[in-house]
């Protein structure tokens, strides 16, 4: 079988959360929250058996993913292409903090997916290169049936966006994802349908 399902998996929460802060490509920890809601979130997901594990480099989403890999003994594959966007001159700063130095701006990143931080990516950018993760799956001769991928909020939102097919404009409707929630995605005949988004486990 090729590739028919992907589960889009969001890290637990980190310091950074916990903190309010916007991380970006800060390589930040997860918290004892984070690791227990790894921890839960693993057992529901266990249920997709997943043939491979890809995870982005940041270590927030990398240890999430080795929580479920060493449960169910699946590969994990690291891919820095699924790290979160990159938000340039927001990075470690608080929302209150961009708002008092860049007045609107955030409410502009939210609703624009095609606009950056100062020296950060757009979610067009951030879907481009994860979208090269999946294509490349799609082209594995080990023709994987189920794959989770390991990642982050904002990826995750423009990545369902992109492979749904989705009009730029209508991308910010989807929301966001909570941490350790997930996004299911099923493939037929070529293409992408949503089978759930920002699912999840709580307890």
């Amino acid at each position: 079988m090729s590739l028919r399902r992907l589960v889009l998996w969001r890290h637990g929460e980190t310091d950074y959360n916990a903190a309010g802060r916007m991380q970006g490509h800060i390589d930040s920890a997860l918290t004892e929250v984070g690791w227990n809601q790894a921890r839960f979130a693993a057992l529901a997901l266990a249920r997709f058996e997943p043939d491979l594990v890809i995870a982005s480099d940041l270590r927030r989403a990398t240890d999430t993913a080795a929580v479920l890999t060493d449960a169910i003994g699946v590969p994990l594959r690291i891919d820095k292409r699924l790290r979160e966007t990159h938000l340039g001159d927001w990075q470690g700063m608080t929302g209150a903090e961009v708002d008092a130095q860049a007045p609107g701006e955030r409410d502009r990143w939210r609703t624009d997916a095609t606009w950056a931080p100062p020296g950060g990516e757009s979610r067009i950018d951030v879907a481009e290169r994860a979208r090269e993760v999946v294509t490349d799956l799609l082209r594995d001769d080990d023709e994987h049936e189920t794959v989770l991928l390991a990642a982050h909020g904002g990826l995750i939102l423009a990545l369902t966006a992109h492979l749904l097919g989705l009009p730029v404009a209508l991308w910010p409707s989807l929301g966001g994802i909570s941490n350790c929630h997930w996004v299911e995605l099923g493939r037929r005949n070529g293409v992408w349908r949503l089978h759930a988004y920002n699912a999840g486990m709580t307890g």
